[in-house]
């Protein structure tokens, strides 16, 4: 059986079979929804991983190419898209860990919203 979710947000559970929550379940979902936010949150948690210096070259080009993105009158979403996913593996392939419940995911995620169905790429990338 196969599964084929897009964005989410809230207390989801995607289960197979029978699930069963005693005492409730409690969430909190916060986004910022201003790119520039975003982007500094993006490079604060890019620079706590520690990457290598060839790694972080790299992640900062993509970055450096989102700043730009955002900083135009129209910005392209799809290549910002490109570029986050971009970034997950430069991050993934060093081998820090993009983690659902980390800051960085938060980040990516946050970043995911604004871009709307276009973050679906970005979703899929910290899910692998």
């Amino acid at each position: 059986m196969t599964f084929n979710i897009g964005s989410q947000q809230g207390n989801i559970n995607n289960v197979a079979g029978d699930q069963t929550i005693h005492g409730g379940q409690h969430g909190e979902f916060t986004a910022a929804t201003d790119p520039r936010a975003m982007l500094g949150l993006l490079r604060s948690e890019l620079d706590r991983l520690g990457l290598p210096p060839n790694v972080a070259r790299q992640v900062n080009g993509e970055v450096a190419s989102i700043s730009a993105e955002i900083g135009s009158p129209s910005p392209d979403r799809t290549t910002v898209a490109q570029r986050l996913v971009q970034i997950v593996r430069l991050v993934t392939t060093a081998g820090a860990v993009v983690s659902a419940g980390g800051a960085l995911a938060g980040v990516l995620s946050s970043f995911a919203g604004w871009l709307g169905p276009l973050g679906d790429s970005v979703l899929h990338a910290i899910a692998r």
